[in-house]
């Protein structure tokens, strides 16, 4: 069996090395010329036995897989949805419905086929100026909006917005730039900010079942920028009430969607009126440690992908992820306060906290490190695990409190 994977970074480079250890032969291809640092930081060639890198032949690189013997096309991380869903498509291999395929990159479209499928979504709009931005935030009577680009990741680019002022600011900054992944910005998503509590449901689809791995509940802050600051992710039980309904309409927007063969990736927000939609990815979901979720959650989105690859009979027999054994689990990225230089020393320092049980860097050691404006500057992540709530609080408060010192800078 051989599968390729297209942009293996993120939690892609731990479905390659999971899959590379199944004794599955894995193949990369890229979907850029360009790949940003931030991505590459992940990536191993030693699980790939063939890297056939960047062209813009597609066709010549599916008459590649096809002469390897490529059975299936993934997508590592949400640049190569694109690129891998069309390859699976001209090598007639399993796929999510062709004709949804930008809707499942541009979040215009998107929430156009969910709406469509009578589920709730933002009021929103696509401009591609700064003064449209504004003057639709003027005309729409919204007392909050939310600019960001087209087709990103890791609230690129995403800033809260209060007034038409504002909006011109956020929408010429999105327009002026490329987004995380190097693609340019021509058009920008204004959206009507939603308020309540916001979660993200990660599943594998198989022949348009759709199994759930894991939900989480997010908790955001907004920094100076007014952008969305990533603080820490906890497990939600998917029995539980909350559980319930972020399933059951997860479901129904991945049907929308046409996901019926892929990991997927589902931000929702549960308002007092219902669950709406913030966004999809029809990729497995990122920065997370596989691992670590498999041990105190029992499952994690990685695992039930590989299972969909190697042994789709067994689906049905894994049961969601649920913190059990009583204990606490928390998923922390860190913020840095002081621009500077990476300090070696930071890593060992947050790693001798009692609940920390796993801790990553998103930097390398002297290079140049900008105070946390989104996930993109988000220094690394660590999950605490506690056998009590109030342990687990203290090594979070105290992170935090180093965080302020300035851990992360020298």
């Amino acid at each position: 069996m051989k599968i390729a994977i297209v942009d293996g970074y993120s939690t892609g480079a731990a479905l390659a090395r999971r899959l590379a250890g199944a004794c599955v032969a894995c193949v990369h291809v890229q979907s850029r010329p360009d790949v940003q640092p931030f991505f590459l930081r992940a990536f191993r060639p030693e699980d790939y036995v063939l890297d056939l890198g960047f062209t813009e032949d597609v066709t010549g690189v599916a008459e590649q897989l096809r002469r390897h013997g490529v059975s299936r096309v993934l997508a590592g991380t949400e640049s190569g949805v694109l690129l891998a869903e069309t390859l699976s498509h001209a090598l007639g291999l399993p796929t999510n419905v062709p004709e949804l395929l930008h809707a499942r990159r541009d979040k215009a479209l998107m929430a156009e086929a969910v709406r469509a499928a009578g589920l709730a979504t933002p009021h929103s709009t696509v401009v591609r100026s700064a003064r449209a931005a504004a003057d639709w935030f003027a005309a729409s009577g919204l007392a909050e909006a939310v600019v960001k680009p087209l087709a990103s990741a890791g609230t690129d680019g995403v800033t809260f917005c209060g007034s038409p002022e504002e909006a011109a600011r956020a929408g010429h900054a999105v327009l002026s730039a490329p987004n995380a992944f190097g693609e340019p910005n021509r058009a920008v998503l204004v959206q009507q900010r939603v308020h309540g509590t916001e979660y993200y449901i990660n599943t594998v689809s198989a022949a348009g079942v759709h199994h759930t791995a894991e939900i989480w509940r997010y908790t955001k802050r907004v920094g100076p920028a007014a952008t969305p600051i990533y603080d820490f992710e906890e497990p939600v039980a998917p029995a539980s009430a909350e559980g319930q309904v972020l399933t059951a309409f997860a479901g129904e927007v991945l049907d929308a969607l046409g996901i019926a063969e892929t990991p997927a990736h589902t931000e929702v927000m549960l308002t007092p009126e219902g669950p709406v939609l913030i966004e999809t990815g029809a990729r497995l979901g990122g920065a997370t440690a596989p691992d670590v979720v498999d041990t105190y959650l029992g499952l994690s989105q990685t695992s039930l992908a590989v299972a969909a690859v190697t042994d789709p009979q067994s689906l049905g027999s894994h049961g969601a992820a649920e913190v059990s054994g009583g204990r606490w689990l928390r998923c922390v990225e860190f913020i840095n306060h002081h621009r500077g230089r990476v300090s070696a020393e930071a890593l060992t320092k947050i790693s001798e906290l009692p609940s920390v049980v796993f801790a990553t860097p998103a930097a390398d050691p002297g290079t140049l490190l900008e105070p946390t404006t989104d996930l993109l500057t988000c220094p690394g992540y660590a999950y605490f695990a506690a056998s009590n709530l109030t342990e687990l609080i203290h090594d979070y408060e105290t992170l935090r409190a180093w965080e302020h010192q300035g851990i992360y800078t020298r």
